[in-house]
């Protein structure tokens, strides 16, 4: 019998868990917005190298010993740069430091800074202390006599380089010879339409003697003070790695001020990732290559990549390739550049929902244009699909509808004797052949894509600053004039009259507060994702409105 009564005091009270789990999610949003979701990191450390840029021989993979870069905040950034060689593509325009070949900054020509600034485009790259990120390469050797790291000057046939119209590719040459023979051509390779760079580093030996070196590819990022996302928005900025064992890791800032990462991969890269944007260093899937951190200094630090010594004769040649991506997290393009690539798009714990949610999104957009309908359309499949479930769940609640008035009798008769009260409306609910929980499915079932929807919008670059209609501009920003959110706030209580009145007085207290929570909550909530439960709401208004009619004049017949 205390079981018994336990199942039902359960079942009285599941529209008061309901209400607690719901606001609980918010929470968990809300609280998303403060902590970025992080995966466990799976790094091999190990101590700082501080023995010089030893060169070994080609041996294999693990064994090639982590050279010490010799770079020193003030090294890198405040010695006297080279000349500055200007690029211009169709998708943004570049600097690169002719002393090491550096890419020094990059202004990404389809991303305004922001909505407010159209004519200010983003800034990726950018060599400014004391949070610069800039994307460094170049060759080790035996000494720096007869390989040019980053601090070797280079010499270019002309400083401004601009991909004419017509042509799909420009290619910038940098030259640098040794007094023994030794030249290296650093290329960089620009297409149209593509935030790929192909990056090649051809040496060749004229010498008498062998030449012995390897490359290396490295970022330098300074340490944020404050999230890269838009206000009350906290997303992740700091490392991140893909190694085909070892699959997706994020490393952060905090993580490398204790250790140095050290880990051997076959192909994989190493980005530095932002809100949106990412720069990433990608290797040969097929070449053997060591990933490495180190810090500099209080609040820059570097991630990077190099792969085993080679060996060259007298007369011989070799080319040092891989690829940089700058630009935004176009997840399909990232997708097909490299494997894994596209997972800097971090939708969290609910990536299963949340990726094709977004492919759908993306199909509807091409066929509409504009992500705000995109959106609408997307609610609409999204009920189409759990019409069924909805069906019943508003039919159980135009039942309980029904015997509310005979609850709140039973209520009135017992009192405060809970043990009477339950059982006589367990009695009602097994007459009446009604399920009291029967209307809550479908909220919880919509919960985990209504969350990964959340991370769609809040992640996904190809909705960054995208307008809907009239005052909306900007889908994954709050509501200017919080029009959305109140409407939502409104669409929630009228749903609540459609409902039956709980027959707990508290009960029913916290669900006449729940409307008036959520609309304060989401008031700072993207307008996309607002939109959404908007259009949710609005339909199951419309759906349990009809089911209600259709119930009441059946019965009103019989």
């Amino acid at each position: 019998m205390t079981l018994q009564l336990q199942a039902k005091r359960l079942m009285d009270n599941f529209r008061l868990i309901l209400a607690m789990t719901l606001v609980f999610l918010g929470t968990l949003i809300w609280d998303a917005w403060q902590t970025d979701y992080v995966r466990p990191k799976l790094i091999t450390t190990q101590q700082k190298d501080l023995n010089g840029p030893e060169i070994q021989k080609e041996t294999p993979l693990g064994s090639v010993k982590n050279p010490q870069i010799d770079a020193t905040p003030a090294a890198i950034l405040k010695e006297s740069p080279g000349s500055i060689v200007k690029i211009e593509t169709d998708v943004f325009r570049l600097e690169i430091d002719t002393k090491g070949g550096t890419l020094r900054k990059a202004e990404l020509l389809d991303y305004p800074q922001s909505t407010d600034s159209p004519d200010e485009k983003f800034l990726l790259l950018n060599s400014e202390t004391p949070f610069e990120f800039i994307i460094q390469s170049g060759i080790l050797g035996k000494s720096t006599d007869n390989a040019p790291n980053h601090k070797a000057s280079f010499t270019v046939a002309k400083d401004s380089h601009k991909l004419a119209d017509g042509e799909n590719e420009l290619i910038v040459s940098m030259l640098w010879q040794s007094a023994d023979g030794v030249t290296v051509e650093k290329k960089y390779f620009f297409k149209r339409g593509s935030y790929l760079i192909k990056l090649e580093q051809k040496v060749t030996n004229s010498g008498s003697v062998d030449w012995e070196g390897r490359d290396y590819r490295q970022l330098i990022r300074g340490k944020p003070e404050t999230s890269s996302g838009a206000a009350f928005i906290y997303t992740y900025t700091g490392g991140a790695y893909y190694d085909p064992l070892g699959k997706f890791e994020k490393i952060d800032f905090d993580e490398m001020d204790q250790n140095d990462l050290s880990l051997d991969a076959m192909g994989g890269w190493v980005s530095m990732i932002q809100h949106y944007f990412i720069g990433a260093l990608i290797p040969k899937p097929d070449e053997n290559m060591h990933f490495y951190s180190n810090k500099l200094g209080e609040k820059e630090y570097i991630l990077g990549m190099y792969g085993p010594a080679r060996t060259l004769k007298p007369g011989q040649s070799a080319s040092f390739d891989g690829s940089i991506w700058v630009g935004p997290k176009l997840q399909q393009q990232l997708e097909k550049t490299a494997p894994g690539l596209e997972l800097t798009t971090d939708y969290g714990w609910l990536t299963i929902f949340a990726k094709p949610i977004f492919w759908i999104l993306n199909f509807i957009h091409q066929w509409v244009g504009n992500w705000g309908w995109a959106i609408v359309i997307l609610t609409l499949l999204i009920k189409l699909a759990f019409y069924r479930l909805s069906a019943a769940s508003y039919r159980s609640m135009a039942a309980m509808r029904k015997v509310s008035p005979k609850l709140q009798a039973i209520k009135e008769r017992y009192g405060d004797d809970k043990e009477r009260f339950n059982k006589a409306m367990m009695e009602l609910y097994q007459k009446e052949k009604v399920n009291p929980v029967g209307g809550c499915l479908p909220v919880l079932v919509q919960m985990p894509v209504f969350i990964a929807l959340y991370w769609v919008l809040l992640e996904s670059v190809e909705l960054r600053d995208a307008p809907f209609i009239f005052w909306i501009s900007n889908l994954s920003a709050k509501d200017p004039y919080f029009v959305l959110p109140i409407i939502m706030g409104l669409s929630m209580v009228i749903q609540q009259k459609l409902n039956p009145t709980p027959p707990d007085p508290m009960q029913a207290k916290i669900m006449m507060a729940l409307p008036f929570i959520f609309t304060a909550m989401f008031a700072f909530f993207p307008a996309g994702l607002v939109l959404y439960w908007v259009v949710n709401n609005l339909i199951s208004i419309a759906q349990q409105w009809r089911i209600t009619q259709v119930i009441e004049k059946a019965e009103n017949k019989a």
